[in-house]
């Protein structure tokens, strides 16, 4: 079959600056956290009744199950449920389905 090949003298730049990058952030990660932390998804959906929510909703034009669990840092099925809550309360009026997507517009 035959051997590894060697790495070219660029590929080996390349490792060797990738090496030294981590082990500085490693010694200074120690000291100071610059990382941020990728916080879960909530499950506890907003507020209805709140009015900056309220006014963030009337903002957008278009609400999908997605960009309201984005916006507001919440799963995707919370924000489904939160949805159809909106709409019972006659808050968004919803638009039109596919098979997996429901699309609103808040209400005039």
């Amino acid at each position: 079959m035959g051997s590894k090949k060697r790495p070219t003298l660029k590929q080996m730049e390349k490792q060797a600056k990738k090496q030294a990058r981590e082990k500085r952030s490693r010694s200074s990660a120690g000291s100071t956290s610059s990382i941020r932390d990728k916080k879960p998804a909530g499950i506890v959906p907003p507020d209805p009744k709140n009015p900056e929510i309220l006014a963030e909703i009337k903002r957008l034009k278009v609400l999908t199950p997605y960009t309201v669990a984005s916006r507001f840092n919440i799963r995707l099925s919370i924000a489904r449920d939160f949805l159809e809550q909106l709409e019972e309360r006659g808050i968004i009026k919803f638009v039109s389905r596919s098979r997996h997507l429901k699309i609103y517009t808040p209400a005039d």
